[in-house]
């Protein structure tokens, strides 16, 4: 059973670096992309339910161009169940994938396990994205780990824009909007995400000179009703580290 709407200002992030993957809660395909170093030119599509899909007869998957992205970002494809792709770079490549390949592609989307790290030369896919029930579970492989930093940097400042908008609180000067934070900053907690950490919205606090948004290790969780639990017991503790946003400067911090 899932829990309370609260969690929607909740962010969980297990890294798992060896394997090049991300367990996370609170992260929606749209913000995903959003947040994407850069756009990829093509999805393939391994489980899904979109319309829009051109089907490749040579894998026997669907897939979908970037200029058909817009389409499929207006999708609630937390509604699809099951919602899973890799991308990749042109369908040369695509159409000499081998059926070993193709099968591990399969397993991949099945199971949400990889048979080997599901990045392929003939596809020079960056990243394999895979969810169920899209922002309450998704397993997000990377090609580079720096993207996930990047990607992470960016969606919590668009997410911590959407709040602004929401509440007064987080107001800064007309106009302006919070900047990334920079990979490398994020990098600095990597430590912190291999033991599981959640980065809490709702609990951010906001100062005349300073926005800081607390987070705190939580552990390894498959079950985010058991990330709720363990978060419900933890933010009445001090946080195990805060990104600090200054709003002078507009530069951005890290204390732990």
């Amino acid at each position: 059973m899932k829990s309370p709407g609260n969690m929607k200002e909740l962010i969980y992030i297990h890294l798992h670096p060896i394997n090049q993957y991300v367990i996370s809660y609170g992260i929606e395909f749209q913000e995903f992309m959003r947040s994407l170093p850069e756009t990829p030119s093509h999805l393939l599509l391994l489980k899904h339910k979109f319309e829009g899909s051109d089907f490749n007869m040579h894998t026997r998957f669907d897939y979908i161009e970037s200029e058909e992205f817009p389409r499929l970002l207006k999708e609630d494809v937390g509604e699809y169940g099951d919602f899973c792709w890799v991308d990749f770079e042109d369908s040369d490549g695509l159409n000499e994938m081998e059926g070993q390949e193709i099968a591990e592609l399969l397993y991949l989307a099945h199971s949400k396990e990889h048979l080997r790290r599901p990045f392929y030369s003939k596809l020079n896919n960056r990243y394999a994205y895979l969810s169920h029930d899209d922002e309450w579970f998704n397993k997000t492989y990377y090609r580079h780990i720096p993207d996930f930093y990047s990607v992470l940097g960016k969606l919590i400042s668009l997410k911590l824009g959407l709040f602004r908008s929401e509440r007064s609180f987080f107001a800064l000067k007309k106009g302006s909007a919070f900047p990334l934070i920079p990979p490398e900053m994020m990098a600095r907690l990597s430590g912190s995400m291999k033991e599981g950490i959640v980065i809490s919205l709702s609990k951010t606090e906001q100062s005349r000179f300073t926005v800081e948004v607390p987070m705190w290790i939580v552990g390894d969780h498959i079950s985010m009703d058991d990330v709720f639990d363990d978060y419900m017991k933890s933010f009445r503790t001090p946080p195990d580290a805060r990104l600090v946003f200054d709003k002078k400067t507009h530069e951005w911090s890290i204390f732990s």
